[in-house]
């Protein structure tokens, strides 16, 4: 079952709802469509990887006002000229409405509409704060995911973040999307029940020291966890603390080192380990690691078996948000045209509601997108966005989490190369079609034209 908090539509900003209360109160009955998508990507990104898509319909599934909600809402000045029946509309309040969007765990550019939701508009401007947050999120640490285990060539990746996430929450949904975007597992218990996703754990320092000495946490550790025990050695001195386990006998499946020159040392530990007979003793590093440092450490030849990431990995540290914004493109009144468009400076929006087609090369690669109207055909390329839920309920059961982290590897393997280096990447091409500019171009006239018979 969803989350209590995740099923409130007091998960919003003020403004969706004052707006609201105006539509209803003007009696503004239409069908809008917005969509969302990322303006541009951060800096020394080349690529999203989307996620949060599940999330984003159990809410819109089970969004609500409770009595409680209302009766906050009516306290509030802003609200003390709006009517009486207002209230009563928030009271049967559910979403009725149609999306459609990008599976998870498919790759995607700028501009290109991640998400689109057609509804009553008061319904379909409610719901943005919230999917805004839950998709944008999710796509930034899927994203940096990737990124991470890109690098890692093969070499398991875990989640280690939750500690450093902007809240218990965010640390939970961090998990997961790290997940989509490629780790083996994740630290986080909560995140392992939720989602099924592995759960992975070592020892803290704290535990070798509150022992007398080394060797007796060493072994009182692994005598509980015989298949287990990933022994953390840099609590006094890392080369000192291999050769203790080594004169007792002892076979960890792991050690850890989360300090130092990772690099000499996972190379002298490797060795030590190989000299004392436990060449299946793998080794686990941590320590404030990055796809940067984990690049640099593989290139100059360290090695290690495993990599646990935290903090860069769960608050996605050099590009901490994504611009996400979720744009209206058409209003259906039943009145004359409906498509809408923004042609505020540095702000435009194409009008329309949109289709994002993939074409691809010979070799099977990805070669370049376009970003069209919904209605355009083109048979060469794989169309994007999918429906996922109509009158307000899910097309059919979604992905198990393991399906979409499978197709995040799929089209990740599909990137042109040249997309995917961490520094000096080329745009991927994203173009909009002929058609699209066309559209624009109407909309264009036709506000001008209202703009100048208003004067």
């Amino acid at each position: 079952m969803p989350d209590a908090v995740c099923q409130s539509a007091l998960v919003t900003d003020l403004y969706e709802l004052t707006m609201a209360a105006a539509y209803f109160d003007n009696n503004f009955q239409a069908t809008a469509s917005f969509e969302l998508f990322v303006r541009s990507l951060p800096r020394q990104r080349s690529f999203l990887l989307t996620a949060g898509l599940d999330q984003a319909l159990d809410y819109l599934e089970n969004v609500r006002f409770e009595a409680s909600d209302i009766e906050y809402l009516r306290s509030l000045p802003v609200f003390a000229h709006v009517s009486d029946a207002f209230f009563d509309y928030l009271r049967n309040f559910r979403f009725t409405g149609e999306v459609w969007a990008m599976p998870e765990g498919t790759a995607a550019f700028a501009e290109e509409p991640l998400l689109r939701v057609t509804a009553p508009i008061i319904q379909a401007q409610i719901i943005e704060t919230y999917l805004l947050s839950v998709i944008t999120f999710q796509t930034m640490i899927a994203s940096k995911a990737a990124r991470i285990v890109g690098v890692a060539d093969g070499r398991s990746v875990v989640e280690f973040g939750t500690r450093r996430a902007h809240g218990p929450e965010a640390g939970i949904l961090a998990a997961r999307a790290a997940y989509v975007g490629g780790c083996v597992g994740t630290s986080n218990v909560a995140a392992g029940t939720r989602f099924g996703i592995p759960v992975f754990g070592t020892l803290a320092h704290s535990f070798v020291m509150a022992y007398d000495d080394e060797e007796e946490a060493f072994r009182k550790f692994e005598r509980i966890f015989p298949e287990h025990a990933v022994l953390l050695v840099d609590t006094y001195d890392t080369l000192a603390a291999i050769d203790k386990i080594i004169d007792m006998g002892l076979r960890p499946k792991s050690v850890r080192l989360d300090s130092g020159d990772l690099l000499e040392l996972s190379k002298q530990v490797r060795r030590k380990l190989d000299q004392g007979g436990l060449r299946d003793t793998r080794i686990f590093v941590s320590s404030d690691l990055d796809e940067y440092r984990i690049e640099e450490l593989l290139k100059r030849g360290a090695p290690i078996d495993a990599f646990g990431v935290g903090t860069a990995l769960a608050t996605s540290y050099d590009a901490p948000a994504l611009g996400g914004v979720y744009k209206l493109v058409d209003v259906h009144t039943g009145e004359g045209p409906s498509s809408r468009a923004k042609f505020s400076h540095e702000k435009l929006t194409y009008p329309g509601r949109k289709q994002v087609f993939r074409f691809h090369s010979e070799n099977g690669k990805y070669d370049h997108d376009v970003i069209g109207c919904e209605d355009e055909k083109h048979p060469d390329a794989e169309p994007l966005l999918e429906r996922v839920m109509t009158a307000g309920k899910r097309v059919g059961p979604g992905p198990t989490l393991s399906t979409v982290q499978q197709r995040a590897r799929q089209q990740l393997a599909r990137l042109p190369e040249h997309v995917r280096p961490l520094i000096g990447a080329q745009p991927y091409p994203v173009t909009f079609s002929p058609t699209l500019k066309k559209l624009l171009e109407s909309v264009r006239e036709r506000i001008g034209s209202a703009t100048q018979r208003s004067r």
